[in-house]
């Protein structure tokens, strides 16, 4: 097999990649156009068994390991990844769709995050604390869990699951990735050159195979100690559930469907202009899209009139094409939810006002698309469209856009877009989210927590939260002589 080529997708437990997939098993498909490039295999309960042995067996010794060899680990995979972009890009491309400019930032960005996590984890520290009298020490230690299962989504195939394995291992815990069968090539990367760079064998398993009977499996063993999963809320809910039962820890990021706030102090058509390319990167498919559009009634013509023609510019294509600014949708279904959501949006009143209709007889292309509705009946107003689907409507007050913002369960992402400084602080305070962001798109940095409130989960990604599930808080208490 060339390096260029589309990688063969295998297990990878203690050690050892195996397991080819079979000819009936599941299809890999570039969603440009619905040619198979790959299978991936179904793990047996034996190899699950395997994995969990081998991350067991391995945590005692990384655990053991000074926090600056596993930094120096950690950025030998960073630069590995780097070295190697534009090959990864390439796979991620043919499986997940987006356009190979956007594969080859998600690269570069996932090595930032490794590179953060590799410098960072060698300032988990702990404190001593004041005791009440001379003869006693009082000291906190922060010792990694052990073995996590992260469960990672097909959006973002490569940066979703290094967040969580560059978390893991530079906590000093063993990890066992279940990656997308819809975009396998991003985990298939990180277990390669992590074990290019290093890292000890059983450190990372890479498994693949039916999700309801691998998360079940592996979160009632006693030696998994940790979870975490990006994905839907129903899924999230029923895995937060199940780790519930079994104790053990747990983090969620689910879905969004991230309100934007437009206030009409602001460049209507500017604002137009920016959020047509937030929107639709990776065809809308990402959980911190902003997708309800909340426009202040002075400035709603004008900033629709901005955002339509915006829309319209946009060239959808094979993301491997020169020039494409969006590729398709990951798979068929996800076509299928748009067309739903829209036919919605047209029996309920709503106006299409450009798109709303999938493009071509091949692959799994859906128009951008723009629905204006003068109130939050339409389903698009309650359901992530996960998708390049925006929906605008009017508010007038402060109070009603705000009110409206936080109609929903949902509370990852929020927008808001102002010229004044008290807005600003309003919205950011009465919005229910576990991020905002004001007259820009700053989230999602290494250096910066990330992560929901309410149906959007709970625990962050990024920052120095990042560790916060991957340790256990010890308090040691140790007099200088035994008491007599």
């Amino acid at each position: 097999m060339k390096d260029q080529d589309y990688p063969v997708i295998r297990h990878l437990i203690g050690g050892q990649w195996s397991a080819t997939a079979k000819p009936d098993d599941r299809q890999v498909l570039n969603p440009a156009n619905g040619q198979e490039i790959g299978r991936i295999p179904q793990a047996t309960s034996n190899d699950l068994d395997n994995a969990v042995q081998g991350a067991e067996s391995a945590f005692a010794a990384w655990k053991a390991r000074s926090p600056l060899d596993r930094s120096t680990i950690l950025r030998r995979f960073a630069d590995l990844l780097r070295q190697n972009d534009a090959m990864i890009a390439g796979w991620i491309t043919q499986d997940e769709g987006k356009p190979l400019a956007e594969a080859l930032a998600e690269v570069r960005s996932s090595a930032d995050h490794v590179d953060w996590h590799a410098e960072e984890c060698r300032r988990i520290y702990g404190r001593i604390i004041p005791s009440r009298t001379p003869a006693v020490q009082q000291q906190v230690v922060r010792e990694p869990v052990g073995v996590c299962l992260a469960i990672t989504p097909w959006n973002f195939p490569l940066s979703q699951a290094v967040r969580k394995v560059a978390a893991a291992l530079a906590s000093g815990c063993t990890v066992i990735l279940k990656g997308p069968a819809e975009a396998p090539a991003g985990c298939m990367a990180i277990a390669r050159f992590l074990q290019e760079a290093g890292l000890p064998d059983g450190c990372l398993a890479l498994v693949w195979g039916n999700s309801s009977f691998i998360s079940e499996t592996l979160i009632a063993r006693p030696e998994i100690r940790k979870i975490t999963f990006t994905g839907s809320v129903e899924v999230g809910k029923h895995l937060a559930e199940l780790a519930g039962r079994h104790m053990k820890r747990a983090t969620m990021e689910l879905g969004g469907h991230a309100p934007v706030l437009v206030f009409d102090d602001t460049d209507a058509e500017a604002v137009a202009r920016a959020l047509t390319a937030n929107k639709l990167r990776n065809a809308g498919q990402v959980c911190i899209a902003p997708t309800r559009f909340y426009v202040q009634q002075r400035i709603h013509e004008r900033f629709l009139a901005e955002l339509v023609v915006a829309f319209e510019k946009v060239r959808v294509g094979d993301g491997m094409q020169d020039g494409t600014q969006m590729g398709p949708l990951c798979h068929p279904g996800r076509v299928a939810a748009m067309e739903k959501l829209v036919e919605d949006a047209r029996a309920k009143g709503a106006s299409v006002l450009t798109g709303g209709a999938r493009i071509g007889n091949s692959g799994s292309f859906y128009a951008p698309t723009i629905v204006d509705t003068p109130d939050d009946s339409i389903a698009l107003m309650r359901e992530e469209p996960f998708g390049p689907v925006a929906v605008v409507s009017r508010f007038g007050a402060f109070e009603d856009g705000l009110a409206r913002a936080n109609g929903l369960p949902f509370g990852l992402a929020s927008y808001v877009f102002t010229n004044s400084l008290e807005r600003a602080d309003r919205a950011a305070a009465g919005l229910q989210a576990g991020m905002v962001s004001i007259n820009h798109f700053g989230l999602a940095l290494p250096e910066t927590p990330f992560g929901g409130v309410r149906d959007s989960g709970y625990g962050s990604e990024g920052g120095t939260e990042t560790f916060d599930a991957y340790l256990a808080t010890k308090f040691i208490s140790r007099q200088s002589a035994p008491v007599l």
